[in-house]
Parts: structure tokens; C-alpha cells; sequence
């Protein structure tokens, strides 16, 4: 293996992390508030709309997302009433286009974890909080939420590092994030392993940090179930008299 080419290849291939953060980073955010809106949908919403949601996960789970992203990329563009939309400046760009497929489809997987979260917290919490005076959606802000997260933050983490991979899918929308820029260098060397190596070192490293942060934040909401450390020393007692 050429260990200097490998160096420059990472050097390259440095250009597209930019990009790829961004689409996670985006992508996360909007998929949360989608997760959370469906889970509270399918637990509380009405029939109908749970039915919707229902729908909604099962057809973004039970389909590839790099089908879900070719859909929105070239299929929305084929309807007339879609080209001539106010959305139509949006839907066009890839960018956008990739944001929306990796956000419908984290929010449904998402929104399965939040729901498992959500019905670990006991119904009676709501219940006392209501008759404390709260309304539902302060107790669900307030007391419901909060537990839910803590929950379902290790599973989620594992959500947030599969789709900091699975963006990419966004290079096969012309994209060039890591795996774009890695394509079209290996188009232009012919060399395969050196290329696929430095980018997976690459997304390597940064899921590296993605676990280490969401084990530090997992660390932080679980303390209260951490062992309270023995062997404390006695007070001092010699300032108050008191017998040892």
C-alpha cells in the first residue's frame, strides 16, 4: 500500500466533511422533531392519524432509502404540479432533496425508539402530574419527555451513527461529499483500496466522536442510577466538640 498517496487521499477526501456533517447534522434535527411527532401520534393522536403514522413508518422502513432518495430527486420532478409549486426551488436542488429523504427516513425509524421510550414512563406519571395542575402538554414537556429521552438516547445513538453512514447515498445524487469525492478520485486513479480505505478511516473517525458524545450524554442524564461512592471519611469534629 502507497502510505504517502493514502496520506494525500485523506487530505482530499478532508474537502467532503463539510458536507457530510452538514447533512447529518440537518437531517438529525429534522428527523427528531418527526420522531417525536409520530411516537406522540401513534400513542395519543386520533384513530385516523394514527393509522397515517402508522403508514407512513411502515413504508419508510420496509423500503431502501437509497430508493426513497431517488424517488424524491427524479420522481418529484416528473409531476407538473410539483415543477410549478412554490417548493419547486427546493425540490430541485440535491442538497435539499437528500436532506428530505434522510429526514423522512431517520424520523421513522426514530419515531419507533421515541415510542419505546415513551411507554417506559409510567402512565401514572401523567396522572399525578395533571393533578398537580399541569396540562397534558406540560406534562408531557415537563415529566413525559424528559424520562423518554433518557431512555431511548442508546438506541438513538445507534440511529445517529447509521445515518452519519448513510449519507453516502447523497454521492449517488451528485453529491460530492467523502464518498462523492472518493468516486470521482477513483475514476481518475484507478485505485481502489487506498481510496475506500482513507474514506472509511475517515467515517470511522467521526462516529468515533459521535459515540463518545452520546456516551457523555448518556453518563450525564443517567447519574442519579450510578452506585453512590463508600467509604466517605468522617466529619471533622473538632471545630463543633462533638463526641467522634
Amino acid at each position: 500500500m502507497d502510505f504517502p498517496f493514502l496520506w494525500q487521499t485523506v487530505q482530499t477526501l478532508s474537502a467532503g466533511i463539510p458536507l457530510t456533517l452538514l447533512l447529518a447534522t440537518l437531517s438529525v434535527s429534522i428527523g427528531v422533531v418527526i420522531a417525536i411527532t409520530i411516537a406522540a401520534t401513534r400513542l395519543w393522536g386520533p384513530r385516523a392519524l394514527q393509522q397515517a403514522a402508522k403508514f407512513y413508518v411502515f413504508v419508510f422502513r420496509g423500503t431502501p432509502l437509497l430508493v426513497q432518495m431517488f424517488l424524491i430527486y427524479y420522481g418529484l420532478g416528473q409531476f407538473e404540479a410539483v415543477r410549478s409549486s412554490f417548493l419547486w426551488p427546493v425540490l430541485r436542488e440535491p442538497f435539499w432533496c437528500a436532506i428530505l429523504a434522510l429526514s423522512l427516513n431517520t424520523g421513522a425509524y426514530g419515531s419507533e425508539i421515541v415510542r419505546g421510550g415513551l411507554q417506559s414512563v409510567g402512565h401514572g406519571q401523567r396522572e399525578a402530574a395533571m393533578a398537580c395542575g399541569m396540562s397534558p402538554w406540560l406534562a408531557f414537556r415537563r415529566i413525559v419527555l424528559p424520562q423518554a429521552v433518557r431512555q431511548a438516547l442508546p438506541a438513538y445513538g445507534n440511529e445517529l451513527i447509521l445515518l452519519c453512514k448513510a449519507t453516502s447515498l447523497a454521492s449517488m445524487i451528485t453529491l460530492m461529499e467523502i464518498t462523492g469525492l472518493a468516486a470521482k478520485l477513483i475514476s481518475d486513479t484507478y485505485r481502489v483500496i487506498e481510496v475506500f480505505a482513507a474514506a472509511g478511516a475517515i467515517y470511522l473517525a467521526i462516529n468515533f466522536v459521535l459515540t463518545r458524545l452520546v456516551a457523555f450524554a448518556d453518563h450525564r442524564l443517567t447519574a442519579h442510577l450510578r452506585p453512590v461512592a463508600t467509604g466517605k471519611p468522617a466529619p471533622d469534629t473538632r471545630l463543633t466538640g462533638a463526641k467522634p
